[in-house]
């Protein structure tokens, strides 16, 4: 029984330490879902139990048999705890479901769930009358029925190794798998003491397995992101030992008390920890200095990882995936990695859910060229944490510095092809010009001459007609492709504006005979753009003329410019019935369009004549409710522009 005894006492001891553990963990954590509220309650109604019958026993060990008063809070502690613990288990699993693994839970089981809230309701109905009935009406004969019935913690055990088995087979992590493989072992345990020892002893001893997974997992293996902060943890783990030899500074003085002064067997205790400090700092320092050192190397693979993204080019790719790899390696919230440093406001300081928010510079010697933004689930990041974004902040530059020389440098490869394959299509288009523009004209000569003649018949002359017709439009056609092959000659200073305004007037009656309104709204005063009138032209107008032809049944074409400090912007829109995001992504590839008599020169000769003059090009399609396409062309206005108003 003395083996029991002190079995016991242990037991109680490191339960309640344990499950005060976790729950400094979770408040350490404090990240705002209903799941960690839950978890939370449930750790604290164990903490409770354990902490009830750890009073208990004390006050056992101290008075023999314990005050009321004493049996008030201990019967109190163990009651809440007893009352809350099974809807809690309950309710937390359901929660993790839902939340963390985001899958789906019917609706009736989550009533079910909360509805279970009422037991405690209805076993303090029946306590109350069972105290009624054999033990009076007595606080303490109500807070009997709780404490001397095991039933409902062996029910919350065998409901949580059900849900924990459930989830456990249903995992697709093996993070998630192998802690609720062993949470289910241990809730087994928890139902096997009872089946087959029938005491109380059984159940407490083995109600420390829960927490013991728990924090394992937690510390070791990052379960539920609790094992991040491991400065916290280390306070945490330091302040338990702490209470523990304060503990047993407590115990061995009374046990001493009888032939030595309590007073005195503290003060010696506590000076002999002088004497441990040097062999725990033996122990303890060179397993710090591992952790660093581990904490270390994976930084450093991750940081060269990073740098491995970085040999591919790409700095939009590098930041999302550094933004991904430091958000999984720390355990955070949200990372955010901004370049440039004006763009750095983001959403990671509104309180959208996130915690304490970091922000790390990036610089390149000492200009700040970006921000690194990172945003605790909950609690504040600590030291650890913090310095390693800062070492990684170190690296970041470099590493865009290098994705971005690569990424100009295929760039620029990829330009010099495309410049080498037109080449090779303007020697193409030059011979075939050269090789059928004659002939074509030849043959059109003939036919006009032919069609002069008065007494040609009336078939031979339509059908002369409509061949003399096909010539012009294969004209046409190679005129096209050798506008497309012919590289502009840019240099000039061309008042845009008034340009823009002459072709909308030259397209305006063309317009107006497909019942098309044709409207330009340009700046007061002329802006110039170094270019050529031919190319600027061949913009404008392909542009206005796609347009119109976009709304056979009529509709609105409007052409804007707009002044900005370093640069003009037109824009060509239209009603029409928009562009698909399929489409939209080809039309300035040459060759490509869809219309059943056109070339797929017009877009692709714009594209390059904007590319030519310094400037971008952009689509956006539909505009408003599914139609519409809006051109925009920018393009950079001559040093020094004085604005000369028109005339």
């Amino acid at each position: 029984m003395a083996f029991l005894f002190y079995a016991r006492l242990i037991a109680l001891t490191v339960g309640t330490l344990v499950y005060l553990f976790l729950i400094a963990l979770i408040l350490g954590h404090r990240r705002p879902r209903l799941f960690e509220r839950l978890l939370f309650l449930l750790v604290l109604a164990l903490f409770l139990l354990y902490a009830g019958g750890l009073l208990q026993i004390n006050a056992e060990i101290q008075y023999g048999t314990a005050p009321a008063a004493t049996q008030i809070l201990y019967k109190l502690l163990i009651a809440l705890g007893v009352a809350f613990v099974f809807p809690l288990v309950i309710q937390t699993h359901m929660e993790y479901v839902r939340q963390v693994r985001a899958a789906f839970v019917p609706a009736w089981a989550m009533a079910i769930a909360y509805a279970i809230y009422l037991l405690p309701i209805t076993m303090l109905g029946i306590s109350v009358n069972t105290a009624r009935s054999h033990l009076g009406w007595g606080l303490l004969g109500i807070l009997d029925f709780f404490v001397r019935e095991p039933a409902l913690i062996v029910a919350s055990a065998m409901a949580a190794a059900l849900l924990q088995t459930r989830i456990a087979i249903t995992a697709r992590e093996r993070t998630e798998r192998g802690p609720f493989w062993w949470l289910f072992i241990s809730s087994l345990i928890i139902v096997l003491s009872w089946v087959f020892g029938r005491s109380i002893e059984g159940i407490e001893i083995a109600g420390v397995l829960p927490g013991a997974v728990l924090v394992r997992y937690s510390l070791r293996r990052n379960f539920l992101e609790y094992g991040a902060q491991r400065n916290m943890v280390y306070a945490l783990s330091a302040t338990l030992l702490a209470l523990l030899y304060l503990a047993l500074v407590h115990r061995i003085s009374g046990w001493l008390a009888p032939v030595f002064p309590p007073e005195a067997t503290a003060s010696v205790l506590l000076f002999v920890l002088i004497f441990l400090f040097e062999p725990m700092e033996r122990v303890i320092g060179p397993a710090l200095h591992r952790t660093f050192r581990e904490r270390m190397d994976s930084w450093q693979r991750l940081a060269a990882e990073l740098q491995d993204e970085a040999r591919h080019g790409e700095v939009a790719r590098l930041m999302a995936r550094a933004e991904q790899r430091i958000r999984e390696e720390f355990g955070l919230a949200a990372v955010c990695i901004s370049l440039p440093r004006a763009a750095t406001q983001k959403a990671l300081e509104s309180p959208g859910g996130l915690g304490h928010v970091v922000q790390v510079p990036l610089r390149r010697g000492r200009k700040e060229i970006g921000m690194l933004e990172a945003a605790s689930s909950g609690s504040y990041l600590t030291g650890e944490t913090t310095a390693a974004l800062e070492f990684l902040a170190e690296q970041l530059p470099a590493m865009v510095d290098l994705a971005r020389l690569i990424e100009e440098k295929l760039r620029l490869e990829r330009e010099l092809a495309g410049r080498e394959r037109l080449a090779l299509l303007g020697q193409m288009a030059a011979s075939v010009s050269h090789n059928l523009r004659n002939p074509l004209s030849s043959m059109k000569t003939v036919l006009q001459v032919q069609l002069e003649k008065p007494d040609l018949p009336a078939g031979v002359r339509h059908d002369s007609a409509l061949v003399l017709g096909e010539i012009d439009r294969m004209n046409t056609k190679l005129t096209q492709l050798l506008h497309f092959a012919k590289p502009s000659v840019n240099g000039q200073r061309i008042g845009a504006v008034a340009l823009a305004k002459q072709t909308a007037e030259l397209f305006r009656h063309d317009a107006e005979r497909r019942q098309v309104i044709l409207d330009f709204h340009g700046p007061a005063e002329e802006v110039s753009v170094l270019a050529s009138e031919e190319a600027l032209g061949e913009v404008l107008s392909n542009l206005v003329v796609n347009a119109i032809e976009a709304q056979p049944n009529g509709g609105r074409v409007r052409v804007e410019l707009a002044r900005a400090v370093d640069h003009l912007e037109i824009g060509v829109e239209d009603d029409g019935p928009g562009i698909t995001p399929e489409v939209r992504a080809k039309i300035f590839q040459p060759f490509f369009t869809t219309k059943a008599t056109g070339t797929g020169l017009g877009l692709a000769i714009v594209a390059r004549r904007v590319d030519e003059m310094g400037g971008t090009m952009s689509c956006e399609s539909p505009i408003a409710g599914g139609k519409g396409t809006r051109f925009r062309v920018r393009l950079p206005v001559v040093a020094g522009d004085e604005r000369s108003a028109l005339s």
